[in-house]
C-alpha cells in the first residue's frame, strides 16, 4: 500500500511540475512574441518616415511657376505637354492637370509626386480671384 502511495503522490509531483514548466513556458514566450510584433510595428514606422523624408528631399517642380525646360524634365512629359501645363495656369492643385484635360491619368500618376501647384498668394481669397478671372 505503502508503495502505491508513493507512487501516486510522485505521479501528482510529475504532472503539477508539468503543468508548471507549460505555463512558465507561456509566460516566457509570450513577452517574446509582443517583443517581435513590437520591433515589426517599429520598422514599418521607421521605413515610412525614411520614405517620407526621402520625398521630402526631391525638389518638386512648381507647375505654375516653371519653364518649359524644366517641365520637360519631368518623365513622360514632351514638348507638346509642358507647352499645355505652361497655357492652361494657374492651378489650384496639381490634380487640375487631369480635371482639366491636361495630362491624361497615367501621364499624371507617373509625375504626381515630382510637382507641386505652389499658389501665388498666402490668402486664399486673393488666389480665388486670380482663378476667376482666369475664366
Amino acid at each position: 500500500m505503502r508503495s502505491t502511495t508513493c507512487m501516486s503522490l510522485l505521479l501528482l509531483t510529475l504532472v503539477l511540475n508539468a503543468g508548471f514548466a507549460i505555463a512558465n513556458d507561456a509566460q516566457i514566450t509570450k513577452p517574446l512574441e509582443m517583443s517581435l510584433k513590437h520591433q515589426a510595428q517599429e520598422a514599418k514606422k521607421q521605413a515610412r518616415i525614411e520614405k517620407r523624408k526621402a520625398n521630402e528631399s526631391i525638389k518638386k517642380v512648381d507647375i505654375n511657376n516653371a519653364s518649359l525646360g524644366e517641365l520637360k524634365t519631368l518623365p513622360g512629359i514632351s514638348d507638346a505637354d509642358a507647352a499645355k501645363i505652361i497655357a492652361g495656369r494657374p492651378y489650384g492643385s496639381k490634380a487640375w492637370l487631369v480635371t482639366n484635360k491636361i495630362l491624361d491619368m497615367g501621364s499624371y500618376q507617373a509625375i504626381r509626386h515630382l510637382i507641386a501647384a505652389n499658389q501665388p498668394y498666402k490668402d486664399a481669397a486673393n488666389n480665388a480671384e486670380l482663378f476667376d478671372k482666369k475664366k
